[in-house]
């Protein structure tokens, strides 16, 4: 794909990643993915923003055929799906110096063996002057590593936030059309990169509060030509409260698991309480964390595997540990078989939780009566909470 125009003297450039599917060897990818990068040519000085993931750093050097000068290559963010192609850049335009923050330089040294003279190092709110055009640089650390920063163009009001507000999603539209489809791409990126940084990226937010930003250009998906709906919904995920939702992750082998969580969704349901379910089975993992940005309780569906919880329940929980969800209230349901330690193994799986955790209930077998109206009491003490809580 050629370049294109954004604003006068402003391209995006990049490449569309239609065919991934995973991310990290861990992230899924059901609608692909973009990886992108500006150049922005001032009547002085011609910068590049970013650049591609290396798989597909050809596409990018032919967008740069014709480009005369390339004077500083802005590197937002380390990570090679951003940076990967620097080399590359530097190799046909080897006068340009490499734009980061003082803690990147370090990065891109170890990941990508960049001289150390290519660098200049700028500081939180410097500016860089393109002749007609200037660049402002803001640090934007845990966006979603600790190095990164965003690049506001001051002319043109024009924010480049590098993962901040992306999304992945494969199209040739270059600004947001569909904004239902975007909300939920971005929201799945948020939920699986972004979400246990939220105490500093609130802090980032109330940073770009004081500029007019008229367009938002991220490092991945489509652009947004009115960003405010973006930035109010980041808003809601890193400073709202929970909903009213139960977010349940379970696997169920032989069945007895699953009756339990059938029981306990028709009881929180009875209540008021919304449920997701999310079986492991089968699962999205993305889906489970997008679910969990909302999540006011957590129950895990574990059955009993050689003495401790059945491994895919064990991933999820480990995953919600990372991901550090709002999350206020968590317990545990499940069947076994003989005994053993499902619930001491799960529970001492998530030290990064602030959470209450509720009774959990483990039957043996099938569940019993006694065991369906355990299920009912959790369900009720859970719309209790919620109700205290004030989740709507």
């Amino acid at each position: 794909m050629q370049k294109r125009k954004i604003k006068e003297n402003v391209y995006w450039l990049g490449a569309v990643d239609w065919d991934r599917r995973l991310f990290d060897s861990l992230i899924p990818l059901p609608d692909g993915t973009s990886y992108n990068a500006y150049l922005i040519q001032g009547s002085e000085k011609t910068v590049l923003l970013d650049t591609v993931d290396p798989p597909l750093a050809e596409e990018l050097m032919a967008q740069l055929d014709g480009v005369e000068k390339i004077d500083l290559i802005v590197s937002h963010h380390a990570e090679q799906d951003h940076s990967g192609t620097i080399p590359r850049v530097l190799e046909r335009f080897p006068e340009a110096k490499v734009v980061v923050t003082p803690r990147a330089k370090g990065m891109l040294i170890d990941l990508l063996r960049i001289p150390e003279g290519a660098f200049i190092t700028v500081e939180d709110g410097q500016t860089m002057s393109l002749g007609d055009k200037t660049l402002k640089f803001i640090h934007t650390p845990w966006v979603h590593w600790p190095e990164t920063m965003t690049t506001y163009l001051e002319e043109d009001r024009i924010l480049f936030s590098c993962d901040f507000f992306g999304s992945h999603i494969a199209t040739t539209d270059l600004f947001v059309t569909d904004q239902g489809r975007v909300y939920e791409a971005a929201k799945r990126y948020f939920a699986e990169i972004m979400m246990p940084f939220r105490a500093v990226i609130a802090k980032n937010i109330e940073k770009l509060a004081g500029y007019d930003i008229q367009m938002i250009a991220p490092s991945h998906g489509q652009l947004y030509d009115r960003p405010a709906w973006i930035m109010d919904a980041y808003r809601d995920w890193v400073l709202g409260a929970p909903h009213n939702l139960v977010v349940l992750p379970f696997v169920s082998m032989h069945g007895s698991t699953r009756l339990m969580v059938d029981h306990l969704t028709s009881g929180l349901v009875r209540r008021g309480v919304r449920v997701e379910l999310f079986n492991l089975a089968v699962v999205d993992i993305g889906k489970l964390a997008m679910a969990l940005v909302d999540a006011g309780t957590v129950v895990v569906g574990a059955p009993t595997v050689l003495a401790g919880p059945h491994p895919l329940t064990a991933y999820a929980t480990l995953l919600a540990n990372a991901l550090r969800p709002k999350a206020k209230y968590l317990s545990i349901i499940g069947s076994y078989g003989w005994g053993g330690k499902t619930v001491e193994t799960l529970a001492g799986m998530i030290p990064n939780l602030k959470v209450e955790v509720l009774t959990p209930i483990l039957c043996k077998g099938l569940p019993s009566e006694a065991d369906y109206n355990a299920l009912d009491n959790l369900a009720e003490a859970i719309a209790e909470k919620h109700r205290e809580s004030g989740f709507h």
